[in-house]
């Protein structure tokens, strides 16, 4: 049910007064009167009065000025005023009580459909000037608001009638600016977009639509990326009067765009260059294995050589494929690290001597300076020694022929500097910067073929994070050398000579002594290369690629060591490790994975599984020979 509307009747004639209420009531209004203006102004400034129907000739105070009184004042200047008149009826007069705030004026005599029309005429001009203030508040709220900067601008003056305040955020300058110079906007465009810009600008008339893309320059030189469309407003005609435009910030998208194409591009290389680096050793892998079935004279030098080479090749693959382990296994937060106390020397020998074949090659001089004192850390030397010789490595790689690479130790408080420096093919400035990154390629030496995945330096960058520490490089320029600096925190000195950590003990592994060994693995010929090799090394070796009837043959051979493959088709390598070791005859029998699983997940898992030891495939003959003797 709708709430009657408030109607106030201001007349000193009291049947005058008397008749224009019953005409309001029986239109449905509710109807105070007063017969003067002083008690007018009191009822308006109670509030709820709605529209006043004033007469112009009161006792006191004149309605001309009551009307004025009521609109100056910002608590009743929306109430509507209808002023009427007996005896003030000419064109003059009119015009006085219209320019005194009246909303409108009728003279007497007055009929009572004429009454109640103006009345309704005015509560609706009322009802859309609320509705149009409501809503263009609403929109003013909005747009204050939003990210994106909202425009007006009339047609065909394309004049500026409004803008958001996101315009000095996005633009960079204060509105004021804007509107002091309306064409700063388009000054604002970078210079090679604003001829383009402008042209969608001039065709505004027959074009009153459009989307663009460009760039805008900050004060301080940055660009910044924005999307802009621009939208016709039309009237009741269906003529464009006006242009409402939107502008958004891009540029985070712009920049993820440059980033996937760079991403893209950087895929498609590693990929192209894994392909490369995984046929490389393959070539040669193939012709010493036809070397190893040669006879005649120098059959056995030929033997010899073909096993070195394949030796050498597949340590190259075993390499290439830890690497990428490593890396997927840090980027998943995977990798743990051993911490123990690791003296420095130690650590940069076995670097040297994992570089030192590659040097030696290259006929590189290697020159290694080192402080008295002994330097102690706190890490893995096994992840410390990896990260240093990839150093090294790369040192020798990126290095012509008879090259010098020198590794210097610095102390310096309590963290302990590692620079190791070449004479190498350098690295442009603009490539310093992404050297660190996933699968970035630098050229190699004229006499160097291209090797290597790109991602050894982001490894080893890596993983001295993981350790504290930190890996910069700097380089004079192509062809002048460059120095990649290792930075640790130091755990402790000592003087030359003090009491250091006891080292692990070098002892051999004991001999064979003929122990029997039960191979199992679905792929035959790295089987039987193991059995020949086991045999070679004085074990009775024994294979089956049919995991179904283990348990029964190993009852029946009786081994002491039983090497598994986990990964066997059908067949869980786990549940079989854990079926073997309930058995009562088998329980002691030696366990050994041999997998290509060798994340610290599969170690654990194939620990609570019963095995004994844990390779990775291709085991080194060494771990290989310590798993088997346990």
């Amino acid at each position: 049910m709708t709430t009657p509307t408030l109607i106030l009747n201001v007349d000193d004639n009291d049947g005058a007064r008397y008749a224009k209420t019953r005409i309001l009531q029986s239109a449905g209004f509710d109807v105070v009167e007063a017969s003067n203006g002083t008690d007018a102004l009191n009822v308006v400034k109670r509030g709820g009065v709605a529209l006043v129907l004033l007469d112009v000739k009161l006792p006191d105070i004149n309605g001309i000025e009551v009307c004025r009184r009521i609109k100056a004042d910002p608590d009743s200047a929306m109430v509507l005023v209808l002023q009427t008149s007996a005896a003030l009826t000419g064109r003059a007069d009119k015009i006085r009580g219209l320019e005194g705030g009246a909303d409108n004026y009728l003279a007497a005599p007055i009929e009572a459909d004429e009454l109640v029309a103006n009345v309704n005429a005015l509560l609706r001009m009322r009802q859309t000037q609320s509705a149009l203030r409501d809503s263009e508040e609403r929109f003013r709220q909005l747009t204050d608001n939003i990210e994106d900067v909202f425009w007006m601008f009339s047609v065909p003056a394309r004049a500026l009638e409004y803008v958001s305040p996101a315009y000095a955020t996005i633009w960079g300058r204060p509105i004021d600016t804007l509107e002091r110079e309306p064409g700063s906007w388009l000054s604002a465009v970078h210079p090679d977009d604003r001829a383009y810009v402008a042209s969608l600008w001039d065709a505004l008339q027959t074009a009153p639509h459009y989307e663009a893309e460009f760039r805008v320059m900050m004060p301080d030189g940055s660009p910044r990326w924005v999307r802009d469309r621009l939208f016709p407003v039309r009237d009741r005609r269906d003529e464009v009067y006006r242009v409402a435009r939107v502008t958004s910030d891009i540029t985070r998208r712009k920049e993820m765009e440059a980033l996937l194409r760079a991403a893209d591009a950087n895929k498609n290389e590693f990929l192209a260059t894994l392909a490369h680096e995984l046929r490389n050793p393959l070539s040669p892998i193939r012709n010493a294995a036809a070397l190893l079935g040669a006879s005649g004279n120098g059959a056995s030098e030929h033997q010899a050589r073909a096993r070195d080479v394949i030796t050498r090749q597949v340590d190259h693959l075993a390499h290439l494929v830890d690497d990428l382990l490593d890396v997927a296994r840090i980027s998943e937060g995977k990798i743990v690290l051993r911490q123990e106390e690791v003296e420095l020397k130690g650590v940069i020998a076995q670097a040297v001597e994992t570089a030192g074949p590659l040097i030696a090659a290259r006929e590189h001089k290697l020159d290694v300076v080192q402080p008295d004192r002994q330097i102690w850390l706190r890490g893995d030397p096994v992840r410390l020694a990896q990260s240093m010789g990839n150093l090294l490595h790369n040192a020798a790689k990126f290095t012509p022929k008879g090259g010098r690479i020198r590794v210097e130790v610095t102390l310096q408080d309590a963290v302990v500097r590692i620079a190791v420096q070449d004479n190498g093919i350098g690295i442009a400035e603009d490539n310093l910067s992404r050297i660190f990154g996933m699968f970035a390629q630098a050229a190699v030496p004229p006499d160097r073929a291209p090797e290597g995945l790109g991602i050894g330096l982001s490894l080893v960058s890596r993983l001295l994070e993981m350790h504290g520490g930190r890996l910069s490089a700097t380089s004079p320029g192509i062809g002048l050398g460059s120095t990649f600096t290792v930075e640790l925190p130091v755990l402790r000195t000592a003087e030359q000579g003090a009491q250091a950590a006891e080292a692990p003990s070098g002892a051999p592994a004991p001999a064979s002594g003929g122990r029997k060994i039960l191979l199992v693995d679905d792929n035959v010929d790295a089987m039987e290369m193991m059995a020949f090799l086991l045999a070679e090394m004085g074990y009775e070796a024994h294979t089956t690629a049919d995991a179904g009837n283990l348990v029964q043959m190993a009852l029946a051979l009786r081994p002491d060591v039983i090497v598994l493959d986990i990964g066997l088709p059908g067949v869980d390598g786990y549940e079989l490790a854990r079926m073997l070791k309930r058995h009562p005859q088998l329980a002691s029998t030696r366990l050994v994975a041999h997998t290509g699983y060798g994340s610290p997940e599969d170690r654990r898992k194939a620990q609570d599984a019963g095995f004994d030891a844990h390779l990775v495939k291709p085991a080194e003959l060494e771990d290989l020979e310590k798993a088997l003797q346990g």
